[in-house]
């Protein structure tokens, strides 16, 4: 079968065969359908993440069962959304209510399968979703009604839960409070979704990049800003001078945090949403810290419990309660996926799908 494969730090992914085991006991083959295109990928492929190489890429993805291994519950022809962090429902974080931080979470790359010239192969966060099949374990497949639109079932198994969760797990975001979301990629926009749904008001995006506006305000926002040296007092102008509530930052480097922080009126929350590099340190004085008692915290997977959470979500796609039309950019053949990490390391668009013939 077909994958993108990234051969080593830094180098230029690629469309090569590569061989796939059969399903053994307890998993599953699934023919993907649609796969999202994240900047997690890029991380892999810039080396942020330390995978292992040769690796292929992915891991936001939805596919219809194929083949069910021995022991397995799902039949073949079962349409699922593919979870990179399926919980192993057994360590200390998943029996006290915290199956996104389980103690089984997948490394960033996992030994499976082979190259054409049959070297060993990695696959991205347990799945290798940018692929014209996966072998997963069947805990991470999570079964959704047919007919979902395949681009937009795609994110719902990353950017849609991670933003979404955010918003709903972490922040328990109120109507009528005011948010700023920093950073306007896929998990960006669907904060923004997600805030609107919960009633907040204003929602103010933040980009840099000025074609996100048009992005922004389809998804949610009330307002666009520009991400510059004025950002905290556009901010507070528009909220009464004391900053938001709840700002989001979807970036992952430590200036962008900064500049949540500042937003961010005294007594509100910074919710951390984007991954950056453990080299970027951030500081905040001590004296900051306890005079503006704002909370800085993160949120991992949008403190969700995929198994719980992607059904809900599919059944308001089908229902058509949430339009997840606003993140995506387009869609793209495999052969084109190299071209759309580029677009996206540009910041251009939110997510490209990457989808397959049926």
């Amino acid at each position: 079968m077909r994958a993108l494969v990234v051969r080593g730090r830094g180098a230029t992914p690629a469309v090569e065969e590569v061989r796939l085991p059969a399903p053994g006991p307890g998993e599953l083959r699934v023919r993907i359908r649609a796969a999202g295109i994240c900047h997690s990928d890029l991380a892999m492929v810039d080396g942020t993440l330390a995978p292992a190489y040769p690796l292929v890429l992915g891991h936001e993805a939805t596919g219809v069962v194929a083949e069910a291994g021995p022991g397995t519950t799902l039949a073949a022809g079962t349409p699922v959304v593919l979870n990179w962090a399926p919980a192993c429902r057994d360590c200390w974080h998943c029996r006290h209510g915290e199956p996104w931080l389980c103690a089984a979470n997948p490394n960033p790359s996992t030994p499976r399968g082979e190259t054409a010239a049959g070297k060993p192969l990695q696959v991205t966060l347990g799945l290798g979703a940018l692929a014209e099949e996966v072998v997963v374990p069947q805990h991470a497949a999570v079964p959704v009604p047919a007919g979902l639109p395949p681009e937009q079932a795609a994110v719902l198994g990353c950017a849609v839960l991670t933003g979404v969760g955010a918003v709903r797990n972490t922040a328990r975001v109120a109507p009528g409070e005011s948010v700023a979301v920093i950073g306007l990629g896929g998990v960006g926009l669907a904060v923004l979704t997600a805030a609107r749904r919960a009633g907040a008001a204003p929602i103010l995006a933040v980009d840099v990049v000025e074609a996100k506006r048009d992005l922004a305000l389809a998804a949610g926002a009330t307002d666009f800003l520009r991400s510059d040296d004025r950002l905290g007092k556009e901010i507070r102008a528009r909220t009464d001078g004391r900053g938001v509530d709840h700002a989001f930052e979807c970036v992952g480097r430590s200036v962008t945090i900064r500049a949540a922080w500042r937003a961010t009126r005294r007594g509100g929350a910074v919710t951390v949403v984007g991954m950056g590099g453990k080299d970027d340190m951030l500081s905040l004085s001590a004296l900051d810290i306890f005079h503006s008692a704002r909370t800085l915290r993160s949120s991992v997977y949008g403190s969700t419990d995929p198994d719980r959470e992607v059904p809900e979500l599919a059944a308001a796609l089908a229902a058509g309660d949430l339009d997840l039309g606003p993140l995506v950019s387009g869609t793209v053949p495999l052969t084109e996926a190299p071209a759309a990490l580029e677009r996206l390391a540009r910041g251009e668009g939110a997510r490209w799908v990457v989808t397959f013939p049926d």
